[in-house]
Parts: structure tokens; C-alpha cells; sequence
């Protein structure tokens, strides 16, 4: 296995839209969503020790989850949990954990992936990633790799690349945020775009030039712990400067910016997994069109229902089309799928009657 490859686990967010499963406390990425029998990071670590030394996995995340980590992902050693003492979005983390990669090995290149993501083909995700490593080894570029849309989705962020291009690695035109219905579906008919997968590779030497070029302040601020980055020193310094970083996504602060974007069209299929309803289309499916997880169910005039409770309790529906019933403890959600986006609004509604403890 290559030592030169790194990776960087994202495993700080919330995960709202799971609620009331995904909750602050114990959010999604440490949830066995789809009844595996493995987390969704424990799934993500694996995948990464395809091609990535175990060793060189960072997994970053918010100091509350700390030890959720450990627990879940025991073969990681301390050095490899790298906590962030405030919210800051991606880019301050990112060029934090490049910062320390850059000084254990500056000809390292790393891949940026999301704990929470799902792939279905990991193979055809290592082939991927092997030559988007390559890529970035030999050329000063920022990589990303893109889904190819097989339905105008409004939840996803877009990339469109050059048309004209006939190598595999596109030159990425521009970067859209979540579009809405009309303008995604101009998207899919154009045929030059992709959905953003939030997977990113790249050298630490071009990532880090980036970050000097385009958020200066930041570079300046992560930089002057550079001589105790790895060390016993490191976490005193962190603790009184991250949280004085810019809250900004690494899209916004270096993405949308710099001039040597390459996307990949990615082979394999994938889900960001952001809602009860994209689970639902991942899981298979009982004879009435339910997909289940952890429940024993009995319907009648039923389908279409994402079903899921955490004891395998019996659950019995009549009559639902196209809901969401999630059965959790002192909480039961029994929710239309067409308004799933609603649920971060209800969850809030929620916490404000009847208290936080309930999120």
C-alpha cells in the first residue's frame, strides 16, 4: 500500500434530517442505518483501508464525539482523531489536517471523504480513487469526483465540467448549489453535469498553496502552530486558535475560486444518504413496496413506507402510502416522505415544546 496516501474522514455533522434516530448527541454516522451490521463510518472506514493505509486515515470530528470514535472504530490511534474544539464548516479543518499530514509527509496526496456517505461498488470506488491519487501526485490540481445524475435531485450541489473535453479528467466549468426542480432538470438534459459528491483528492502541497493563495487570514492563523503540529503542544494551540477561523465551507473558500478544478466522473453508484427518503430508495424492499429496518412488519393497503424501529418491535400499517414511521425510544415520527425536507423545521418545533433533550 502506497504511504503517501491519506485520507480524511469528515465526522462532525448532525444529520438532522434523520431525526429522530440521527439526533446532536448521537448523530447519523455512528447509526447502523440500513441494518448491515455496520455503522456508517465504521462502512466508510473500511472502504478507505482499501487503498489507504489504516495509519494515515484522520478521522475529523467535533470534540463531543470523541470518544463515539473510539469506540466504533477501535483499530485508530489517538494521533488519527482529530478533534475540532468549535464549529467552524470544512475549510478550517480541512487545512488543518493538511497542515499536520503536510509535516509528517510533504509528498503525501489525500482524498476528503464524508463519514455518512453510501457506495454501493466499493471496487469500483478504489479504481477511482487510484487514479485521481495519481492525478494529483503528478499535477499541481484540485480533484473532485461527480455522480452522474440519473434524476433531476434538488438536494444535491451540481458541477458542470467542459463538454468538449474527451479525457477522463474534466476541467470543472462551475460549481451550483442545491438548484430547483426546473433548473435541474436543464441540468440533467445538457448532459455536462454531475452531482457533488463531496468526495475531494488532492496533494497537501496543492491544497495548502490554495489556501495561501485564496483565504490568506486562515493560512496565516493554522500556520503559526506549524513547528507544533504532531506534538504534545498541538492541542493548547488549537484550543485558542481554531475557533478564531472563518466559518466557511472548503466550496466557498477554495473550490469557487481556484482555476485548476478536474472532476471525475465516478463509476460507481452513490447516496449522500441526507434523508429518510434516499434510504428508502437504497433499501430493498418487501412485497408491498416497504423497505424495513429493524421492525417486523405486518400491512395491509400499504407501501411505499420507509419502516424502522431499534428492538425489532412488530409494526402494523393500514392504510399509509408514502410515509415515514421511525419508532425511537420517547420518540415516534410518522411523517410524509414528500415533506422529509420539513423534518430539521419539526425537529426545532420539537426541542422548543418539549426541550432539547428530545434532539
Amino acid at each position: 500500500m502506497n504511504k503517501n496516501y491519506y485520507a480524511i474522514l469528515m465526522a462532525g455533522g448532525v444529520g438532522s434530517r434523520f431525526w429522530p434516530v440521527s439526533t446532536t448527541e448521537y448523530p447519523k454516522q455512528f447509526h447502523d442505518m440500513l441494518g448491515t451490521g455496520e455503522t456508517l463510518i465504521q462502512r466508510t472506514f473500511s472502504r478507505l483501508a482499501k487503498i489507504v493505509p489504516k495509519e494515515n486515515i484522520i478521522i475529523l470530528t467535533n470534540e463531543i464525539y470523541k470518544e463515539l470514535v473510539f469506540w466504533q472504530l477501535p483499530e485508530a490511534k489517538e494521533n488519527q482523531i482529530v478533534t475540532e474544539p468549535a464549529m467552524r464548516n470544512t475549510a478550517p479543518c480541512i487545512l488543518y489536517a493538511a497542515l499536520k499530514i503536510q509535516k509528517e509527509n510533504p509528498d503525501a496526496v489525500m482524498v476528503v471523504a464524508p463519514s455518512d456517505h453510501w457506495i454501493e461498488d466499493e471496487n469500483a470506488f478504489v479504481v477511482n480513487l487510484q487514479h485521481c491519487f495519481e492525478a494529483c501526485s503528478e499535477n499541481d490540481i484540485l480533484m473532485t469526483l461527480g455522480v452522474q445524475p440519473t434524476f433531476p435531485n434538488t438536494g444535491y450541489g451540481y458541477i458542470q465540467y467542459d463538454k468538449e473535453s474527451t479525457i477522463a479528467n474534466k476541467k470543472v466549468a462551475q460549481f451550483t448549489e442545491k438548484p430547483n426542480y426546473e433548473t435541474a432538470k436543464r441540468f440533467i438534459s445538457e448532459g455536462n453535469y454531475l452531482w457533488n459528491a463531496g468526495i475531494f483528492i488532492w496533494s497537501v502541497e496543492s491544497i495548502v498553496s490554495a489556501f495561501s493563495k485564496f483565504q490568506k487570514e486562515m493560512t496565516t492563523l493554522f500556520e503559526k502552530g506549524s513547528l507544533i503540529y504532531n506534538t504534545e503542544q498541538e492541542n493548547d494551540f488549537i484550543q485558542i486558535n481554531y475557533p478564531l477561523a472563518e466559518n466557511i465551507s472548503i466550496d466557498y473558500a477554495i473550490l469557487e475560486k481556484a482555476d485548476n478544478i478536474y472532476v471525475l466522473p465516478a463509476t460507481f453508484d452513490w447516496s449522500d444518504l441526507g434523508t429518510w427518503g434516499s434510504l428508502y430508495d437504497k433499501l430493498d424492499k418487501t412485497e408491498s413496496n416497504n423497505a424495513v429496518v429493524n421492525a417486523k412488519v405486518l400491512s395491509e393497503d400499504a407501501s411505499g413506507n420507509m419502516i424502522r424501529t431499534s428492538n425489532h418491535k412488530v409494526v402494523v400499517v393500514d392504510g399509509l402510502q408514502d410515509y415515514i414511521i421511525v419508532d425511537k425510544q420517547e420518540v415516534l415520527l410518522i411523517y410524509p416522505k414528500t415533506k422529509e425536507q420539513d423534518i430539521k423545521e419539526v425537529l426545532k418545533k420539537v426541542k422548543e415544546t418539549y426541550g432539547e433533550q428530545y434532539g
